[in-house]
């Protein structure tokens, strides 16, 4: 809340500030644009984003807690995988380590 009051204050600033140099007689109302963006809503829209960083860390590290919620809950349990459903026969190779050569590699006798 305290930095939307500060973000209002500053820019009713620069607006005056953009006003009187439009109404001096020597000013340009492309003079008062230009102040009004680059002492205004530019530094403003800087320090904003800056300050809403945690906020958007915040949230995207709770998105992606419920996104790593929502895929572990998808995963089958580990008594699926370590075959205590009683049926051993659907998943041959669930154990989780590399296979076994087939064929044992020839060698020459010494």
């Amino acid at each position: 809340m305290f930095p939307i009051l500060i973000a209002i204050g500053w820019l009713y600033v620069a607006l005056m500030m953009a006003v009187a140099e439009a109404t001096n007689t020597t000013g340009t109302v492309l003079g008062a644009l230009i102040t009004f963006v680059l002492y205004g809503v530019g530094p403003v829209a800087l320090v904003l984003y800056l300050i809403g960083a945690p906020g958007r860390r915040r949230v995207r590290k709770t998105r992606e807690a419920a996104e790593l919620a929502a895929w572990r809950a998808g995963q089958p349990s580990a008594a699926a995988e370590t075959g205590k459903s009683g049926n051993d026969s659907d998943q041959p190779d669930a154990g989780g380590h590399a296979p076994a050569d087939a064929v044992t590699p020839v060698r020459k006798e010494p």
